[in-house]
């Protein structure tokens, strides 16, 4: 094995124990995946509106308002009118939901920080920049696969 193989080897098992912790985390909060992501980038945001939502999930309309409706019913998320545009709904996480994932997620985080821990500063500085690069370009990968995942379906 090379070691460019082995180095797409050790990425492809990094990102598929990604998966699978996502995987984990909302199975752990009776969630779907997509509700998980979902709820996650309701989260990060403090708040999104449905448009928002499904522009960022990749999920048409109608099937963001029914994810709504389902973390809605759950008791994760809510409703509230935008301040700044009262036509608009913003769909904000119920904290008391979040710490009741926090509780069923924690402890696994904590052995992901504990990982993290035992590199320098200047290595996790590194690390971060990684993670912040990566993410919009798995969103864009995402987005690739998607849409000729639809064009091969004819959509």
């Amino acid at each position: 094995m090379t070691e460019r193989d082995e180095q797409r080897a050790v990425f492809r098992e990094y990102v598929d124990a990604v998966g699978l912790h996502g995987m984990a985390g909302a199975e752990a909060a009776g969630l779907q995946a997509s509700e998980w992501y979902a709820l996650s980038r309701i989260t990060l945001a403090g708040g999104l509106t449905s448009g928002e939502l499904a522009a960022g999930t990749g999920l048409t309309t109608g099937a963001t308002t029914r994810l709504i409706d389902r973390l809605e019913r759950a008791g994760y998320v809510r409703r509230t009118a935008d301040p700044a545009d009262r036509r608009k709904v913003v769909v904000e996480a119920v904290p008391d939901a979040l710490a009741g994932v926090e509780a069923a997620v924690g402890p696994a985080r904590r052995r992901i920080a504990e990982v993290l821990a035992e590199y320098t500063p200047e290595q996790r500085d590194l690390l971060f920049d990684y993670f912040r690069r990566a993410a919009p370009a798995f969103r864009e990968a995402t987005e690739t696969i998607r849409t000729a995942t639809h064009e091969r379906k004819g959509r």
